[in-house]
């Protein structure tokens, strides 16, 4: 209860505090590339009820169509802007609605796609036992799993069969320790490995 109270008060509070630079990349977005300002990908959740998760869009639209699920550095299917979002992670951003609503949580194991958590279904029997997050240890140690898989010859098989299971581990074992100070940890040393922001 208190998680989740957290949760409600703060994602409302940073869409709030946020509201002019969502007006600002949104403008940008449209100048930059036909398209919508947002992304939505349908991801599972808790207890694996399937929900859409929200980011600004910094790639060419439809561009998960034309190309693999994961992005490399380098791919030619991010826009300009996209890039600058992604460098500083501003197109994280409307994940704050997704926490306010109740589909995620700040901290939390990251929400994948279907077909990925079918390959880890045992695992994630027990990760989705609890809503998933913004933000966990995984993707604190993966801050840049762009640049990791943009040095494999193989993307997808490179994130399913090595960087997917680290993620499982890590996530897992957050699960055994995770409180109230544990996530403000993760949250303070989210912030602090973003470009700009140290």
């Amino acid at each position: 209860m208190i998680k989740r109270l957290f949760d409600i008060f703060f994602s409302f509070s940073g869409l709030l505090i946020f509201s002019p630079l969502f007006v600002v990349v949104a403008v940008l977005i449209k100048i930059d590339s036909k398209g919508p300002v947002f992304f939505k990908q349908e991801r599972i959740g808790k207890n694996f009820k399937s929900f859409n998760i929200y980011k600004f869009r910094t790639m060419k639209n439809n561009a998960e169509k034309h190309g693999p699920k994961i992005t490399v550095r380098g791919d030619s299917r991010v826009t300009g802007i996209g890039r600058f979002l992604r460098k500083y992670k501003i197109d994280e951003l409307p994940q704050l609605f997704n926490v306010l609503k109740g589909d995620m949580s700040f901290v939390g194991p990251r929400p994948e796609i279907s077909e990925y958590v079918q390959l880890f279904k045992s695992d994630y029997k027990k990760l989705l036992g609890i809503r998933p997050g913004i933000t966990d240890p995984a993707s604190i140690k993966y801050s840049n799993e762009e640049a990791v898989l943009y040095s494999s010859g193989n993307w997808e098989e490179e994130y399913k069969t090595r960087i997917l299971p680290e993620k499982i581990r890590l996530s897992l074992n957050y699960l055994k320790k995770r409180n109230i100070l544990t996530d403000l940890k993760i949250i303070l040393e989210t912030v602090l490995r973003t470009p700009g922001t140290y």
